[in-house]
Parts: structure tokens; sequence; C-alpha cells
């Protein structure tokens, strides 16, 4: 039909599902020019002096002081380091509250008692705990990976939770009359299903697993950029204390893709 009208079926499906070049420039365009005219206002508000550079340094002042970090205060170990603590403390969230998730969703009556508990863990400041992690783990990486991994395992768990809930009852209807068992009613059409929501869960465990990271390791000084940061600010490097702070946004945008990789890679359109 589509060769008929003398258009090719995949700029046609393309077109219907947005997937286009120009759908992805224009919105591509949009946000640097964004980005671009709000570090232009910010640097022509510090120079007028309408900002105080002793607070909110200009783009330009922070620009010059990437050098410094790289050369003289060892950013990159500090990113490394960040970066480790925060995939395994993901890793670890994502494992265990997936295991938990559908725990939950199978057992009925471990949904109706614990859920709740869940979502007031998922609402605590666990960071607040962090003497007690130190009493059990020590002053190491291992009391930051634990804490993290208790900060971000909540979201993954109600995300899975409501991801397979969510599945339309139908299908599983249509897989049990092709004689599907339970595990290939599982793995064929319920994960399949819910991958979109327990992804959303796996990119909020990630953005917590970070925060707590980064925090952690700032309240305990123990190394990666929550140290750095801390050190930064303790000696007035404000300018090198907001590259610093860039470098933990960068660590987030590493993940996302990541996680938005391996959505796509389990659920190909």
């Amino acid at each position: 039909m589509a060769e008929a009208i003398g258009t090719p079926a995949a700029p046609r499906r393309a077109a219907r599902t947005g997937t286009g070049r120009g759908s992805i420039a224009v919105p591509v365009a949009t946000g640097l020019v964004s980005i671009a005219l709000f570090l232009a206002v910010w640097e022509a508000c510090v120079d007028a002096g309408w900002w105080n550079k002793l607070i909110t340094p200009a783009p330009s002042a922070i620009a010059e002081g990437f050098l410094g970090l790289v050369d003289d205060e060892g950013l990159l170990g500090s990113f490394l380091q960040t970066l480790g603590e925060t995939a395994a403390a993901a890793l670890l969230a994502s494992t265990i509250g997936i295991a938990i998730g559908f725990w939950l969703h199978r057992s009925r009556w471990a949904g109706r008692a614990y859920f709740t508990w869940f979502a007031s863990v998922a609402a605590a400041p666990v960071v607040l705990l962090y003497p007690l992690f130190l009493v059990i783990f020590g002053r190491n990486a291992g009391t930051i990976v634990a804490m993290s991994t208790c900060t971000g395992a909540t979201s993954v768990i109600l995300k899975t939770k409501e991801g397979l809930d969510g599945t339309r009852r139908v299908l599983i209807a249509v897989g049990r009359s092709f004689g599907l068992s339970e595990s290939q009613l599982f793995w064929k059409i319920m994960l399949p299903a819910a991958v979109p929501t327990i992804a959303t869960g796996v990119r909020l465990g990630v953005i917590y697993c970070l925060i707590s990271v980064v925090g952690v390791e700032y309240l305990i000084n123990f190394g990666g950029l929550g140290e750095l940061i801390n050190d930064l600010a303790e000696r007035w490097e404000i300018p090198m204390m907001f590259g610093a702070i860039l470098f933990v946004m960068l660590t987030s945008v590493v993940f996302f893709w990541i996680t938005e990789k391996v959505e796509k890679w389990l659920r190909p359109m």
C-alpha cells in the first residue's frame, strides 16, 4: 500500500513514531541554545555586579578552574571513585529491588503487608542513619555503597511491583490460551510489558544512589567528588567547587544514558 502511493514504508513509519532526524535535531538544538543563553545571562549578571562572584562565579571563571581541578585536585580519580561507588550501589539496588518487587507482586499477602512499608522508607531521610552504618561497616567505601543501596532500592521495588501489577490481563489470558507456563508468561509477556515502568524505577534509583554517594562522601569526608567538593568549599575555591559539582551532573548523565540503552535493549521497538 505504501509503495502504491509512492511513499516508502520506513519514512512513513518514522514520521508516525516521531523518530526522524528532524524530530531529534529540533529538541537537541533547542536545549543547546537554552543552555548557551542561560550561561550568557549568568556571565552578564556577574560582570554587571548583580550577582556576587564570590558566591556565584562566572561561567568563564569556572571553565578556567577546570585545569586546576584536573592537575592539582585529582578530579579524575575522585570522579572515577564516585562513578564506581554509584555503579556498585545502583547495581545492588536494582538487583535487590527487582527481586523484592517481583515477590510483592507474586505474593498477595506480602504485597498488602509490606508495600506501604517500602513506600514509607522511600520517603524517609535514610542519610541520617550514616552514624549507624559507620559503626557497622567502618569509615570506608562499604558504608557509602550500603547506604546508597538502601536509598536507591525502594524506588526500584515500588516501580517493579507497579509495572508487573499493571500488565494487561488480556495479554496474560492470551498467553495461557497458547499453553505458556508461568515462567514463559513472565519472560515473554509480563517482563516486556513492565520494562518501561521498571526502567523508570531504576533511573530514579540511580539518581538517589548518586545523591546518597556524594552526600555520604561529603559527610564522612572519604574520597570521591563529595570529599572534593567539601575540601574546595572549606578552602573557598568556589569556581573549582562549581566545576566539581558539574562533574556530579556529568556522572548522572552517564548513568541515565546507560539505563536508557539497557531499556532499549530489553524492549526493542
